[in-house]
């Protein structure tokens, strides 16, 4: 069994984005999740208080998710980050070119995010299942 961690260990990345040959650290490297997970929330503010706009004085319910996922699908993928990812100066990139993220991938980790599984379960390069099944990452500025 001592044999077995052993493996893992050696197995296992000295830091996040290492395999993809990303850098430690600096513009470029893997987004530490700190960021991610505060630019998934002002995201989610955004979209309630753009709702609430529309729907004051009723609550938004569950309209806001439709808002999230049209603030998070266009501007990533035409320009690669939304709101909050702008604030946090992180950004999602493709990890097979250097092209835009194209409404596809975008909408598809849209659509697993709003699951919250996929966008939970993370591997040691600091990618989750949503970044992995749509071929993307998320990057520092």
């Amino acid at each position: 069994m001592n044999h077995a961690r052993e493996q893992a260990d050696q197995n296992r990345p000295a830091y996040r984005g290492e395999k993809l040959g990303l850098p430690e650290s600096g513009p470029g490297s893997a987004a530490p999740l700190g960021k991610r997970l505060l630019a998934f929330v002002v995201d989610l503010v955004l979209a309630a208080l753009i709702t609430a706009a529309f729907t004051a004085p009723a609550y938004p319910g569950d309209w806001s998710l439709l808002t999230w996922l049209i603030i998070t699908v266009v501007p990533v993928s035409f320009f690669g980050a939304t709101p909050g990812m702008a604030l946090t100066k992180i950004w999602v990139a493709r990890v097979d070119s250097t092209g835009m993220v194209g409404p596809l991938r975008a909408v598809l980790r849209g659509l697993l995010t709003v699951l919250i599984i996929p966008a939970v379960i993370w591997n040691f390069d600091g990618r989750s299942w949503h970044d992995r099944l749509s071929g993307t990452l998320v990057l520092r500025r």
